[in-house]
C-alpha cells in the first residue's frame, strides 16, 4: 500500500473521530485539511518527514475529496474518454489513440469514487437500478453499470466534452466541417430550420449541435430537453432540463417524453432534443410540425438511414400511431439532415448535409447537397 493511501486512512480517521458526517460537503474540505495538518504534525513528531510534503498534501486531496488516481486523467485536454473494465487497469482514448494503463485503483477505490461523483449530481445506484448516467460538475459525461448486469466489476465511463463552447467557425477551422457546410447551416439555424444531426457514437453530434445554438440570435427563446444534461449555450433565455429516475419506491420518474411536453408550454422559439431514442421522436415531430422549431441527435449509419429510424421510432408510442402518418409528419417537419461520422486518426467531419423533401407517395426522400 501506497504512503498516500496510509496516510489517507489516517487522515480519515482522524475526521470521523471528530464527528464529520461523511457526506458533509460544506465542511468536508476544511475538516479534512484540518486533519490533514494533525496527522502530519503528529508524523513529523514522531521523526518521521516526506521529502515532498507539498506533493503529498496534493496527494491526499485528490484521495478524499477529489477523483483519486483519475484526477490528473480528467484534468487532461488531450484526453477524450476514461473507462474502467477491472480493479488496477484504465484505458484512455487520447488523439485518436487508445492506451491501457495500469494503476493502483482497487475495486473498493472504484466504488468510492464512483458514489463520489454521484453525490453530487443526484443520481443514484444500487442493485435495484444498476445503471447510472450523470453529468459531473466539469461537463463531463459518466456512466456507471454494476454487477450482476455486469459479470463481476463496476464498468465506468467517464466522457469529456470541449472546455469551451465552439462555434461552426471553429470547428471549420479545425477541419470538421468546410467553410461552406459552416455558412449553409449558419443561415439554416437562423432561418429557423428543422435540424437532425445524425451519427455513430462518438463522431461529435452534441458538439455540432452546440454549435447550432450558437448561431441563434441573443433574442432566441431556447428551451432543451435531455436524458442528461449535455447541451451548453451562451444563450441568456434558456431553460435546460433532463429526466429523472424513479426514486426507492419506484415513484417520481420522469420521462423524455413528458419533457417535451411540458416544454411545449414554455413558449419556445426552439426546441431542442439532446437525443431521441424511443417515442419522445412523435413529440418532437408533432411539435416541429405545429410551428416550433427544432433540433435533435439520432444515431445512425447515413442521414437516409437517420431519417428511416425517426419515421420508426414514433411507432414505439403505441398501436394507434399509423407508419403513413409519422412518414408524412417527417416529411412536413425535418429540413436538413446533418451526418456526422469518426475517422480512424481520430478526428470527426461532417460527412453529408441532406435536404429533406416528400416524394410522390408523402414518404421522406433525402436530396445530398454538394457543399465544398
Amino acid at each position: 500500500m501506497s504512503a498516500t493511501f496510509e496516510m489517507a486512512r489516517l487522515v480519515r480517521e482522524q475526521v470521523l473521530a471528530e464527528g464529520v458526517e461523511p457526506e458533509s460537503e460544506n465542511s468536508l474540505e476544511t475538516r479534512a485539511a484540518s486533519a490533514i495538518d494533525q496527522v502530519l504534525h503528529a508524523k513529523a513528531m514522531a521523526g518521521e518527514v516526506f521529502a515532498d510534503e507539498a506533493s503529498l498534501r496534493g496527494g491526499l486531496a485528490e484521495q478524499l475529496y477529489g477523483f483519486g488516481v483519475l484526477q490528473s486523467y480528467l484534468f487532461d485536454p488531450q484526453i477524450e474518454e476514461i473507462w474502467i473494465n477491472r480493479p488496477n487497469q484504465i484505458f484512455v482514448a487520447r488523439n485518436g489513440r487508445v492506451d491501457c494503463i495500469s494503476l493502483d485503483l482497487d475495486a473498493t477505490t472504484i466504488r468510492t469514487l464512483v458514489l463520489r461523483m454521484l453525490r453530487s449530481t443526484g443520481r443514484r445506484i444500487d442493485t435495484s437500478l444498476p445503471f447510472a448516467d450523470a453529468i459531473l460538475p466539469d461537463g463531463s459525461r459518466l456512466h456507471v453499470v454494476i454487477p450482476h448486469v455486469t459479470a463481476q466489476h463496476w464498468s465506468v465511463n467517464i466522457r469529456k466534452f470541449p472546455a469551451q463552447i465552439l462555434k461552426l467557425e471553429n470547428l471549420s477551422a479545425g477541419g470538421m466541417l468546410s467553410q461552406a457546410q459552416a455558412s449553409f447551416l449558419t443561415d439554416a439555424a437562423l432561418a429557423g430550420k428543422n435540424i437532425l444531426v445524425s451519427g455513430a457514437t462518438h463522431t461529435g453530434k452534441t458538439t455540432l449541435l452546440t454549435a447550432l445554438l450558437e448561431e441563434l440570435p441573443q433574442t432566441t427563446r431556447l428551451v432543451s430537453c435531455e436524458e442528461t444534461f449535455e447541451l451548453r449555450s451562451n444563450l441568456r433565455d434558456w431553460v435546460a432540463m433532463q429526466a429523472r429516475q424513479p426514486n426507492l419506491e419506484g415513484q417520481g420518474e420522469i420521462p423524455l417524453r413528458r419533457l417535451v411536453k411540458e416544454a411545449l408550454r414554455m413558449r419556445p422559439d426552439r426546441l431542442v432534443i439532446g437525443e431521441v431514442r424511443e417515442a419522445e421522436a412523435l413529440d418532437l415531430l408533432i411539435a416541429m410540425n405545429s410551428g416550433v422549431s427544432g433540433a435533435c441527435t439520432i444515431h445512425a449509419n447515413s442521414a437516409a438511414a437517420a431519417i428511416t429510424k425517426l419515421c420508426t421510432l414514433p411507432l414505439l408510442a403505441g398501436p394507434n400511431i399509423s407508419a403513413e402518418f409519422v412518414r408524412r409528419t417527417v416529411s412536413d417537419a425535418v429540413d436538413i439532415v446533418v451526418h456526422c461520422e469518426y475517422l480512424p486518426g481520430g478526428s470527426r467531419r461532417v460527412r453529408e448535409i441532406a435536404d429533406v423533401e416528400a416524394g410522390d407517395d408523402g414518404s421522406p426522400v433525402t436530396q445530398l447537397l454538394e457543399l465544398a
